[in-house]
């Protein structure tokens, strides 16, 4: 049987929705497969086995709030992914090592094992951590030659790399030079059939009329900062009283915005709840009227393809979001698109869509038409697991993987602006 290791940093398993569903995907299609992740929120056991996946967690000593942080959080889960994938090899010989990033550096790992043991390495580009490294610290010009030299490698020295939008497939053909034969696009899908009966819950508006509802990281990227902006304008200058705002995740940014609510006075609108899975976060999608994706415009967020997305169409609710151009291939006609990161811009969408009950009920078919169609995670799993079946016996080169003519007559920009 052959033996899969999936490396992860970015979320524990099985809160990494997309990394939870491959290691299921290849478990159901007869490998054994190993995963290393960080400890966080509930999922802090250092060992774990669910679904026939094996789960090794590691501690983190701190959360990367700048440089010095994030260098010492990276070395750290490096040297602890390092010694846990030692321990995995020694209780079983692992055939195939896929890193996940961001960050970039556990390519390492996948070389150290390819020269020891002849380790295949395939390398999964969730998020382009280069553009983001120049949002960031666009003045730290030396610090970002490292940090692209890193993406390049992570790509380049892969035996296959897979990609989640054709934005990062393009920036691994054209910025780094990976032949297309050797890149596999696979996308991340909603799987409904996993999901239980779930009815929504009215007391979860707090007494409103509405619930917009926000899941996802609350990272310096994501534009949090900017949707409590939005909301102090509609409860102070559009004294709006009938909207119950819940964002529902956590990261770095979760205490400042928090505190940045209070300074906005709009504590009494905001709820913020943590991390949520299950029935839990399954009921506040059913209960929510409209999903929220504050993340600004710029040349990281551009490229991502963001879960939130589809699991707001999946469940039917209608979008808004800044005009990203992965948002719009995703969503399409979906969603409302609210300029390029203006809080008022933003705050005039939420309002506007609130308010009209007709257009939100054509969007949320449109959207659970959509991402049933071109997004269904059985489609993707078909794929990733097709790839995993050719690495294991030694085909790693193929036909390059595009979308087909339907899917990209499908994948239409929307001309749904605010």
């Amino acid at each position: 049987m052959t033996h899969v290791l999936i490396i992860v940093e970015n979320l524990p398993v099985p809160l990494d929705r997309r990394v939870w569903q491959q290691a299921t995907a290849l478990v159901r299609a007869g490998f054994a497969v190993s995963v290393i992740c960080p400890k966080a929120g509930k999922h802090v056991a250092a060992f774990d086995e669910l679904e026939g996946v094996r789960i090794y967690r590691h501690g983190l000593p701190v959360e990367g709030k700048g440089i010095p942080h994030y260098a010492l959080e990276y070395i750290w889960a490096w040297l602890a992914e390092l010694i846990l994938t030692a321990r995995v090899y020694n209780r079983r010989p692992i055939d195939i090592i896929q890193a996940c990033n961001p960050p970039d550096n556990i390519f390492l790992i996948g070389i150290i094992f390819r020269l020891l043991f002849g380790t295949k390495f395939i390398f999964d580009h969730h998020d382009p951590a280069a553009s983001l490294f120049a949002l960031k610290f666009p003045r730290r010009r030396l610090l970002q030659k490292v940090v692209n030299w890193f993406e390049r490698q992570s790509l380049r020295s892969a035996d296959h790399v897979v990609t989640t939008s054709e934005q990062l497939r393009t920036l691994a053909i054209d910025d780094c030079g990976v032949h297309e034969a050797r890149i596999t696009l696979v996308r991340s899908g909603f799987d409904m059939n996993r999901v239980p009966p779930v009815v929504g819950d009215a007391a979860l508006k707090r007494g409103r009329r509405f619930m917009a509802l926000y899941v996802g990281i609350m990272g310096e990227q994501d534009g949090i900062d900017l949707l409590l902006a939005a909301i102090s304008i509609i409860v102070h200058r559009f004294r709006r009283d009938d909207i119950h705002f819940v964002l529902a995740g956590g990261g770095a940014q979760l205490p400042a915005m928090k505190a940045l609510a209070e300074r906005l006075q709009i504590s009494e609108h905001v709820e913020f709840t943590g991390y949520l899975e299950g029935v839990a976060l399954y009921r506040l999608f059913t209960t929510a009227d409209i999903g929220l994706s504050p993340d600004p415009k710029n040349d990281f967020n551009d490229k991502l393809s963001m879960n939130k997305i589809l699991e707001y169409m999946a469940f039917g609710l209608p979008i808004i979001q800044f005009n990203l151009n992965e948002g719009r291939v995703l969503a399409s006609d979906a969603s409302v698109y609210a300029g390029d990161g203006e809080p008022d811009s933003f705050a005039i969408a939420i309002t506007n869509l609130l308010d009209s009950p007709d257009r939100r009920a054509a969007m949320s078919a449109y959207g659970k038409k959509r991402v049933r169609k071109l997004f269904p995670w059985s489609r993707q799993e078909e794929i990733y697991v097709g790839l995993y079946k050719s690495v294991a016996a030694g085909r790693l080169a193929g036909k390059p993987a595009h979308a087909s003519g339907e899917m990209l007559a499908a994948l239409k920009p929307s001309r749904r602006d605010v």
